[in-house]
């Protein structure tokens, strides 16, 4: 029997334990009830996830739930209607802390054939009857992420999905996604139908593979019609999702295939930079796990991107649309790592540069910058690359063949490893005291930076269904992992820290309890390190949109050993970190604070307000003045809500009901004045807020009429019962389909 939301709740609470976290461990993080393929911080209580349409078990209005949200105090998760397939999708935060998402894959059905009403051509599909889920190639949808004081019945806190509302100009699967400075997003590429790779063989003139999108556009939408990218064309074959970061002169760093450019997207100009050393692919399939290093003072703010991992195979083993030529399973990936600095400030050519090598090969690796301002790696494989062929390749043609079911890599790589940028070259990598998780994660995995400090991993799922028996099955099974700083037995408490930051400004004060350490005041001022970070949108080993950045600051010691943090305001340049949503962290001794989640620029997208660098007070330092805290290392135990989790959850509804105003920040701009058709969305260019307007009743629900012109149309798999992933999948009206 499915068990309706609430009541997978509660049975998950009922029996949740109380979990030690201990350095350098993973802990259970509960069941996400969908396979984790996207996620992204919302807020300081909760964690989107989506996934692919597929056959979950989870199911919320008559079909299966591909969106659900997950509580960072409970680790339990609640189903989110989402109504389009976000497969593949791309997606990026805006400057109100709400997360906008683009694009993905037609409608589909069961085992990921085409749904039941083909779109014309029959290369993709409008709707499925069965998991009735809609096309989302051109869908935006839009979320703005709720805390438990906020009612999560309302439209305000759901998903808004309706493409025939709000959409782009063009079909995108696999495109980039970059917030500009004014918190506008460029949104770059992708397919236009599936495929493993993004080209027809031999691949010919790009220019007519009616597959590919070369074109990018813009969330909110401009007016003007999208334009071609000339990039997308040079690397055409190894583009999808490539890798973007906005550099402080507001153009972008675009990386893709073995191509990189500084990108001026306003001009549509591009300058050519070096090409990637060594043959080593790193966007999807061969997806190597890429970061831009932390800003800070002492490089003067001046980014520098990250490429670990990923594949060198020949540009003929990547095949086409079909499956690779090769067997990808047994061919290992890349150690390398190379570092690049776009602008550099000392006016030299940009160049790659040979960083250490990571401690093995891994495709789909991960980055997740942590508040200490080291980058965890975490997830993939030894061999092959991401995706998946229900077709075999072309030397393994039998797909009954292929040794790790539809997978296309292997070797899971369960241990994690930090690389400390700061390092001297041949110490950057250590896994040192770093247990080993013994859950696969590899194609549609995912990894975000929680509050606390600690990194929720969850997702995988190398199949083109639900398949819980798979050699590499659907996985629905979160882990939480602790870094070393998790070893302290104190972690300290700032007071003071604040809800908004601006570009440039006056300082502002946070205190440091002398609980909050041990030893000499001064010591431990010296030490202290404010950053700011944004986990970003995460999806296919990416994070979209992650940024790091230490905030300048000077301190005085006073006598009772508390430490007054005299802390500037980012950098008058809202190109070095876009406005929106973020945690800030004060590190003492190395040792992060809890996150405190603030919104970075004035909430609405548009120029943003600068004024002068922060000017700060020369420090002030005591030598007779300690901290009170102990010096000894101990695991930190953190309690998961356990038997009152229920009346917890009773109690935030009942307040949620009361509650009769929103506390996330407005954007700005007008909507339509009228929308519910498509001539409406291709009359008016304007940029549609639908968490903005008036008449909440006019956002999209269950009731949307040009949702409900679908009808349900001859099932097509009704006649072949035998192809299913799962188990007793409810249909509309109640009946039940069993394999």
């Amino acid at each position: 029997m499915v068990l309706p939301p609430l009541s997978l709740l509660a049975l998950c609470l009922a029996s949740s334990p109380v979990l030690a976290a201990t350095a350098g461990s993973f802990a259970n993080g509960g069941n996400t009830l969908i396979s984790a393929m996207m996620m992204f911080v919302g807020n300081d209580k909760k964690v989107y996830i989506l996934d692919k349409a597929e056959g979950n078990a989870a199911q919320i209005n008559g079909h299966p739930a591909w969106g659900s949200v997950w509580d960072f105090d409970s680790h339990q998760s609640t189903v989110m209607d989402v109504r389009t397939n976000t497969f593949c999708s791309s997606g990026m935060h805006l400057p109100n802390g709400s997360y906008v998402t683009f694009g993905g894959n037609g409608a589909v059905g069961r085992g990921g054939a085409l749904g039941s009403q083909p779109n014309p051509g029959n290369f993709s599909a409008a709707w499925d009857s069965l998991y009735q889920d809609f096309d989302g190639t051109r869908a935006m949808r839009v979320l703005n992420p709720c805390t438990d004081s906020d009612d999560f019945t309302s439209s305000q806190c759901q998903w808004f999905d309706d493409p025939t509302v709000l959409s782009m100009q063009k079909s995108r699967w696999y495109s980039a996604a970059e917030a500009t400075g004014t918190g506008e997003v460029v949104i770059i590429g992708g397919f236009v139908n599936g495929g493993y790779v993004n080209r027809n063989y031999p691949v010919g003139d790009p220019s007519k593979n009616l597959g590919a999108e070369y074109t990018y556009e813009y969330y909110p939408p401009r007016s003007d019609p999208a334009q071609t990218f000339q990039f997308l064309l040079v690397t055409s074959g190894l583009n999808a999702y490539a890798h973007t970061f906005l550099m402080p002169s507001g153009k972008l760093f675009v990386q893709a295939n073995l191509s990189t450019v500084l990108w001026d997207y306003n001009a549509n100009q591009e300058i050519l930079l070096p090409d990637m050393p060594n043959g080593v692919a790193r966007v999807y399939p061969a997806s190597g796990a890429v970061a831009m290093l932390p800003l800070t003072p002492a490089n003067n703010y001046t980014p520098t991107v990250l490429f670990c991992g990923g594949q060198a195979m020949s540009e003929f083993d990547y095949g086409d649309y079909r499956f690779p030529f090769a067997d990808t399973w047994n061919i290992p990936a890349s150690q390398d790592c190379q570092r690049i600095t776009p602008e550099p400030q000392d006016g030299s050519a940009p160049a790659y540069v040979q960083d250490d090598n990571m401690l093995e090969g891994r495709t789909m690796g991960q980055f997740v910058i942590l508040p200490d301002g080291t980058l965890l790696v975490v997830n993939g494989g030894l061999n092959g690359t991401a995706g998946y062929s229900a077709n075999g390749t072309l030397t393994t043609t039998d797909p009954a063949a292929m040794p790790f079911g539809e997978s296309l890599a292997s070797g899971p790589v369960g241990k994690p490893a930090i690389y400390n940028p700061n390092a001297s070259t041949g110490s950057r990598w250590s896994n040192q005291g770093l247990t080993t998780s013994n859950i696969a994660r590899l194609y549609h995995s995912s990894a975000m930076l929680l509050a606390d400090g600690s990194v929720l991993i969850a997702g995988s799922n190398p199949n083109i269904d639900v398949n819980t028996t798979a050699f590499f099955p659907t996985q629905y099974q979160a882990e939480i992992f602790y870094p070393p700083y998790f070893s302290a037995s104190t972690r300290p408490a700032p007071t003071g820290m604040p809800e908004t930051l601006s570009y440039g400004g006056s300082p502002f004060d946070i205190t440091i309890p002398a609980t909050s350490y041990s030893g000499s005041a001064n010591d431990a001022a010296d030490s202290v390190t404010v950053i700011i970070t944004r986990g970003g949108f995460t999806t296919h080993a990416m994070n979209m949109g992650q940024r790091h950045l230490q905030l300048n600051n000077t301190y005085t010691v006073n006598q009772d050993g508390s430490i007054t943090l005299h802390v500037a305001q980012p950098p008058p340049n809202s190109n070095l970190f876009q406005p929106g949503p973020a945690f800030m962290f004060v590190n003492v001794h190395g040792i992060p604070s809890n996150g405190t989640y603030l919104i970075v620029g004035n909430g609405q997208i548009g120029t943003q307000p600068t004024a002068p660098a922060s000017a700060l007070p020369s420090n002030v330092r005591l030598s007779s003045v300690s901290g009170s805290a102990s010096d000894t290392n101990a695991s930190i135990a953190v309690a998961a809500a356990a038997g009152v989790g229920v009346a917890v959850l009773v109690a935030r509804r009942r307040r949620a009901t009361a509650r009769s105003a929103s506390s996330m920040y407005p954007m700005s701009g007008p909507g339509p004045a009228g929308f519910g058709n498509r001539s409406d969305r291709a009359s008016d260019s304007s940029a549609f807020i639908p968490l903005q307007q008036s008449n909440h009743s006019a956002a999209w629900n269950a009731s949307t009429t040009s949702f409900n012109a679908y009808t349900d149309a001859p099932d097509p798999y009704a006649s072949n019962p035998s192809f299913a992933p799962m188990q007793n999948v409810p249909r509309s009206g109640g009946q039940q389909y069993k394999y």
